[in-house]
């Protein structure tokens, strides 16, 4: 196993605006689709895309929404046998808005993955004994994402944590078990209590990441790239090559990921570590921001 996703699933229906409505305004929009989404799988199913063996440990409902998304997974060739269902809540929903710039507003209901519990981690253990790589994300309970972290870092696993969505973390643990620690702009300035606008401020953010215990640390910058710091060495700026066409930014961050976590798992393939693996993964965000969100569109999702 190359790769294993401690972390969301959730099925995306997004609608297609000229522009987003303001409070209390309706507007029509051009297009619907019904995709799977949640950042940890997202992450999944790049890596796998890329050609990484993945496997998931996820939290789905007990409803139509849930079957429907294994069948997706199992359709990229992700692994599911600690992909599990409940019938206690709901499969995770993201409602979206797209204007027609790409940009997004997002509404989520956690549902089932706020049952994913540290119960399951320990029930994939087998998974973290032969993976190289473990990443993990905030969509689902942090005690989960801690006991996965620990496993990771018992069966000396490469740990990434994408620290999103955007919460303050008082722990320190969470980022003393972190090989790497990738943060966007927003969450980079809620972490640290800094503004993170220039590539100057997100390397002192980073900087600031790293005295928080994490071994690296990635702060993205959209348009303008992204920060590579790690304890001991000057920090990196890797500058984004320029897009072509922004169609939808929903899920660049998440393909980032995904690329990173395929190049640390798979160094004998394009990219390496560190900036080098920062390099090629922005290239892999930039194909994802040039089409439609999501993974494979739910059978009769889209309409418009």
């Amino acid at each position: 196993m190359d790769l294993v996703v401690v972390g969301s699933c959730m099925s995306d229906q997004t609608c297609y605006t000229a522009r987003l409505p303001r409070a209390g305004e309706t507007v029509h929009g051009t297009k619907f689709a019904l995709t799977c989404g949640g950042k940890g799988a997202n992450q999944c199913v790049m890596a796998c895309k890329l050609g990484a063996n993945t496997a998931m440990v996820a939290k789905l409902g007990d409803d139509a929404f849930g079957r429907l998304y294994k069948e997706n997974l199992v359709q990229v060739g992700v692994d599911i046998a600690h992909v599990t269902s409940t019938s206690e809540a709901s499969t995770g929903v993201a409602q979206i808005c797209v204007d027609g710039k790409g940009m997004n507003s997002i509404v989520i209901v956690a549902g089932a993955n706020m049952l994913l519990t540290p119960a399951d981690v320990q029930a994939a253990d087998a998974l973290f004994n032969s993976a190289r790589v473990l990443l993990c994300q905030l969509e689902v309970p942090l005690e989960t994402t801690l006991a996965a972290l620990r496993a990771g870092r018992a069966h000396n696993v490469t740990t990434v944590v994408n620290a999103a969505p955007a919460m303050p973390v008082k722990d320190n643990e969470l980022f003393e078990l972190s090989d790497i620690f990738c943060v966007n702009e927003t969450e980079a300035e809620m972490m640290t209590d800094l503004p993170v606008t220039s590539v100057e401020e997100a390397e002192l953010a980073a900087a600031a990441l790293l005295r928080r215990g994490c071994r690296a640390a990635i702060v993205t910058l959209g348009a303008q790239g992204a920060v590579y710091a790690a304890a001991g060495r000057q920090s990196v700026h890797v500058a984004a090559p320029p897009a072509q066409e922004v169609v939808d930014t929903v899920g660049a961050g998440d393909a980032f990921l995904g690329a990173l976590g395929y190049m640390l798992a798979c160094p004998a393939g394009p990219g390496g570590r560190g900036g080098g693996a920062a390099r090629l993964s922005h290239r892999h965000s930039q194909r994802g921001s040039a089409r439609r969100s999501g993974q494979l569109p739910s059978a009769g999702s889209a309409a418009g």
